[in-house]
């Protein structure tokens, strides 16, 4: 049985990862993580009776505690997910971005490169460092075409420079120093137990609730969605069967403007738990002040991971949002106390300076 470092698995696509992983019952998982805001073991609790999983907690940014758990555990591979995300904290506070982002990366790297080079022959051959990043990195597209491995980078926010930055420290790690890194830059995730910050499930809280709906501008930011069980499966199939110095783009095929999200969030929680008595949940759209550098579109070409990794999404946006809606009503005691100290919900990013 393999052993897997996955770094940020108490977050939402890295706990789905963690999640799938264990349940293969091809590997043992090693989840690091720093338990930042957006962590939650709640749902990897019952991964400790597989006896396939273990927790360590630890930060990215920490080079002997990095070290500890390569001499610890000895992965075959590692899945590197821990990050800062909120594009909106980052306009607020970039700072942290940089050191997670960056800095801490580049700590990562260094401790995976010291434990590759220990390796005999065989291990080496198997070992994969797959760094997991966004398509947020290019920038915005126009009104047509697809981003794809061979887009040029063009970050908008301090998020995506900061993961721009990483990417280009992975490749250098493989180019330079000859670590089997493999890069991934995938859609915006979405899907159960997510954050309250993000805009899915912040919209599906308050739309429930009854709260007024912020969206910003005029909603017409087009976002390609990619559910997160897919994302995950894609994740196996770069670690498994992905090329050594190559990128990947996983995206969902699914291209929707923002209000067009709210909209079918809205219908569908007007469908299933009745209109309310002051009107249909559209009502509650509230046009806010725009982002700060927001990008116009988003769209992924996901030719490449489908032709020579044999992934594809298997779920439509109809079918993933009424997958992701079924879980937030019954799954209340897991997200009000994230969502009632009014922290996770609050609008932040309005470029006021850090």
């Amino acid at each position: 049985m393999q052993i897997l470092l996955v770094t940020g698995g108490a977050g939402f696509i890295g706990g789905h990862v963690v999640r799938m992983l264990v349940a293969s019952e091809k590997y043992h998982v090693v989840n690091l993580d720093a338990l930042t805001y957006a962590s939650d073991l709640r749902l990897l609790a019952p991964l400790a009776e597989s006896g396939r999983y273990t927790f360590v907690n630890a930060d990215i940014r920490d080079g002997e505690a990095l070290a500890q758990v390569f001499a610890d555990h000895a992965p075959d591979g590692v899945l590197h997910l821990a990050a800062e995300s909120h594009v909106d904290r980052s306009i607020e506070s970039p700072a942290i971005f940089i050191e997670t982002n960056v800095l801490g990366t580049g700590q990562l790297l260094d401790a995976a490169l010291a434990h590759f080079r220990g390796l005999g022959a065989e291990a080496k051959s198997r070992f994969r460092f797959v760094h997991v990043s966004t398509d947020e990195v290019f920038g915005s597209l126009g009104a047509s075409g697809f981003f794809h491995e061979a887009t040029a980078y063009d970050p908008s926010s301090p998020y995506s420079a900061s993961k721009a930055a990483s990417d280009h420290m992975a490749r250098a790690w493989h180019r330079t120093f000859g670590l089997p890194v493999v890069v991934t830059n995938c859609s915006n995730n979405y899907g159960p137990a997510q954050f309250p910050e993000k805009l899915i499930p912040l919209m599906i809280i308050k739309a429930w609730r009854g709260e007024k709906l912020p969206v910003y501008g005029k909603g017409e930011n087009v976002r390609d969605w990619l559910h997160v069980e897919d994302h995950a499966r894609a994740l196996l199939a770069v670690f498994e069967r992905g090329k050594p110095g190559e990128t990947y783009c996983i995206g969902g095929h699914n291209e929707l403007t923002n209000i067009a999200v709210v909209q079918a969030i809205c219908d569908e929680l007007d469908r299933r738990l009745g209109v309310p008595t002051a009107g249909a949940r559209r009502g509650l759209i509230n046009f806010v002040t725009d982002r700060p550098g927001h990008d116009a579109r988003y769209a992924i070409d996901a030719g490449r991971i489908g032709r020579e990794l044999g992934w594809k999404p298997s779920f439509d946006f109809s079918k993933g949002l009424s997958q992701t809606i079924d879980w937030y009503l019954g799954n209340e005691p897991w997200w009000g106390p994230l969502a009632g100290n009014g922290n996770a919900m609050a609008r932040r990013g309005l470029g006021k300076g850090t």
